[in-house]
Order: structure tokens, then sequence, then C-alpha cells
């Protein structure tokens, strides 16, 4: 069983989370974890940078100037891309650059990420989080007491609407819910912060 710190909001210690050992990766999944984030970047592409071809500007088909006794470099159309207002050589068009992931290759990533999270001593389990009202000053207390001053992630059972509120404005914080988090948050955080339903929740994904 792994060990990990279980704490209040204050900051306080509280005891152990114990999590079973089988649910944790660290002998495979690197190339995995590699491509899952490879393919969370490229979701986050909207695709949409858009150039024109010649076909695409506008302009007369008639030359512009004759071919030949002027001493100029031929020319056959007022588009050309080496002029200025013509159009753009191998420029780009919209397209998708999502990438494919098979589920098992997902569900390894998220493992390996997690499991090296908890290897290396960077999750800790909190009993519950609450603030009594959306404020950020309420949420800003909860990273002072528990020493979290360069942000941290935090994973909870469901959304709270005053804990999202609170802590939106916050740089280097982010609250996501169990389901949906994923193995490039784990990483981009050096400190993950997990209430105690929402690390009942993960294990029943790891599992």
């Amino acid at each position: 069983m792994s060990k990990l710190p279980l704490k209040s909001i204050k900051g306080d210690s509280v005891g152990e989370y114990e999590l079973a050992d089988n649910l944790l990766v660290l002998d495979k999944g690197e190339q995995a974890v590699h491509e899952a984030v490879v393919a969370y970047n490229a979701h986050q592409r909207a695709g949409t940078a858009s150039t024109k071809s010649k076909a695409n500007v506008s302009g007369t088909g008639a030359k512009p100037w004759k071919q030949k006794g002027l001493g100029r470099a031929r020319a056959g159309y007022k588009q050309s891309p080496v002029w200025r207002g013509g159009a753009v050589a191998h420029g780009p068009h919209p397209r998708k650059y999502k990438k494919k992931l098979s589920k098992k290759v997902t569900q390894l990533a998220f493992r390996r990420a997690f499991s090296a999270k908890v290897d290396q001593g960077e999750i800790t389990v909190i009993d519950f989080l609450a603030i009594a009202a959306p404020k950020t000053k309420e949420f800003a207390a909860v990273l002072k007491n528990m020493g979290l001053d360069r942000g941290a992630l935090f994973i909870v059972e469901s959304d709270n609407e005053n804990v999202l509120l609170a802590s939106r404005n916050i740089p280097r914080v982010e609250v996501v819910t169990a389901r949906l988090a994923n193995t490039y948050q784990l990483l981009r955080y050096k400190n993950v912060v997990v209430t105690k339903a929402g690390m009942e929740a993960l294990e029943k994904r790891l599992a």
C-alpha cells in the first residue's frame, strides 16, 4: 500500500490515505504518456489558419507585359506568389490536427502519469474542499495554508460552483473533476491536491 499525506484545508495533517499498489503502473507507459500529451496539444489547435492560393486571389488573367523585348523577366499573371498582393506559396489551409488514441493507451498514459506523481510524493489528499463564498481570497487562503504558493491542480469528485468561481482568477491553479482529469494536466502541475472523495473516484477510474 502506498501512503499519501492527508490534510485539512487549513494545512493540518489529519492522517494518511492508503492507495493500493495494484492501481499504480511504473514499469511501462512512457510512450503512452508521450502520445497522450501530443494528442492533447494537437486537439487544442483550432486549425483555422487560411491563406489564398493563386486561384483565390482576384485579378485579371492578362499578362502584365509582353513576353519578349523589354529586358525584364517574363511574367504570366499578377497573382504570382513572388509579387506583393499575390498569392501565398504553400501556405496553411483549414485542417484538423486531432490524433486518435485507443482507450487502452489513454488509460495507460493516465495511470503512468498518476503513478509517477505518487512515486515522487507530489500528491496530497485533503478531507474536503469547500468554501463559504465564491471569493478569490477564500481560495487563496486555502493555498496559503497548504503552502502552495506556486499553484496546483485540484481534483474533486464533482463540480462545486463556489470553488470554481473562487479559483478561476488565480494563476497556475486549475480545478477539475476526477472524471475529466487528463494526463496533460497531471504533468503540467508539480503539485496535485485531491479531495478524499475525488481520490475514491480516481481509484475506480484507475481500476
